[in-house]
């Protein structure tokens, strides 16, 4: 996929902070001199054509009594694929990346209380039979990470 002016703009721009309003948006849209229709159809093909894999809010969830904690497999290749869907259908799960190495499978759980890393990564290990290994977070940094489209 080829993006245009118009995509780049959106992309850089849906990178900051949405306006707290009833219609976001819109008023993104209007701030770029877009049409909200013709933004939230870009939006939409980018990520069809995975330009963009996810779009949404980065929620702290520490911040709101939760916890994160980063998570590792070693899933054996011919299972990989069932093991990855098992995984990602746990709503706590907030990104999954498959590694060359040993520890093949890592992701994040993003829970509601900090007890629920421990109930959401012992259901993952009885649903597929491996150990999940568990980094909590022990330092945050924040690195204000965006990519200029």
């Amino acid at each position: 996929m080829t993006l245009d002016e118009t995509d780049r703009v959106i992309l850089n721009r849906m990178q900051e902070d949405l306006p707290l309003c009833s219609a976001p948006y819109a008023a993104v849209a209007a701030e770029l001199g877009l049409d909200e229709a013709d933004m939230l159809d870009r939006l939409a093909r980018m990520k069809e054509e995975r330009v963009i894999t996810r779009f949404g809010p980065f929620f702290d969830a520490a911040a709101m009594g939760g916890a994160f904690c980063l998570c590792a497999m070693e899933v054996p290749a011919p299972i990989f694929e069932t093991v990855l869907t098992k995984v990602n259908a746990h709503p706590e799960v907030a990104h999954n990346y498959e590694r060359a190495h040993r520890l093949n499978m890592w992701f994040v759980l993003a829970t509601e209380t900090p007890e629920g890393i421990q109930v959401a990564a012992d259901a993952i290990e009885l649903e597929t039979g491996i150990e999940v290994l568990r980094f909590p977070k022990l330092q945050e940094f924040f690195i204000g990470f965006r990519v200029a489209a």
